[in-house]
């Protein structure tokens, strides 16, 4: 069982910029395919971006496009997603999330097809 564990998170300004870190605590266990994964209070889970294994193909939503950038460091098993120009609407959850089988093009985009998830990190964007 893989643990993944979230950080990064917290307030800031509209305009600003966070960059949130995922990687699995304790027996290290590589990250295949990870996405994140966003939900605001009283809204479903959303997708936000995702990497493959070795990184050269990432996947966005469109709302983030532009802003917001996926990366991986397999020597440090750690996996980024870089936000920046941050707005209002970003204001959610932000959950990190992994899948030990190969995905599809399409697959990055659907939280069932991962098999290991983290808590959640906090990102509140203030106006």
């Amino acid at each position: 069982q893989v643990q993944l564990v979230e950080s990064g998170g917290g307030l800031v300004q509209a305009g600003g910029s966070l960059r949130l870190s995922c990687a699995p605590s304790g027996r290290s266990s590589s990250m295949p395919n990870t996405g994140w994964f966003r939900q605001a209070p009283g809204k479903e889970r959303e997708f936000v971006a995702a990497i493959s294994w070795s990184g050269r193909t990432t996947y966005y939503t469109d709302s983030v496009k532009g802003r917001f950038t996926i990366s991986r460091d397999n020597t440090k098993n750690t996996v980024y997603l870089q936000m920046n120009s941050l707005k209002p609407e970003d204001t959610a959850d932000y959950y990190c999330a992994a899948s030990r089988s190969y995905l599809n093009s399409s697959s990055y985009y659907t939280a069932s097809q991962y098999d290991y998830w983290g808590q959640g990190t906090q990102v509140t964007v203030s106006s």
